[in-house]
């Protein structure tokens, strides 16, 4: 995501990530992968319960998920995979954002 993080800034849009992971383990992710966008700590897993992206095979972390949420507070559009390990591209967030 850091990678095209320019290009989502390009659209008038922000990359806001949420993790599961504790506050302190976030910061150090953010600091070892030099990510410059925002990481918020969500532990207690409030919002990743709201949006009901917990991974059901283990519990401790989310599935991963992209939303784009539109000026009005809307979902406009997102990606849900149960892999843990597949991502959406900016590539791909840059061409729904273009949609818009």
């Amino acid at each position: 995501m850091q990678t095209g993080y320019e290009d989502i800034k390009a659209q008038d849009a922000e990359v806001i990530a949420i993790s599961a992971d504790s506050q302190a383990l976030t910061g150090i992710t953010r600091q070892n992968l030099a990510i410059t966008y925002l990481i918020l700590s969500d532990e207690n897993k409030a919002a990743i319960n709201a949006y009901n992206v917990i991974d059901t095979g283990n519990m401790r972390i989310a599935r991963p998920a992209t939303y784009i949420i539109d000026q009005d507070g809307h979902i406009a559009w997102k990606f849900l995979d149960a892999r843990f390990d597949t991502r959406v591209s900016s590539d791909q967030i840059v061409t729904e954002l273009k949609k818009l």
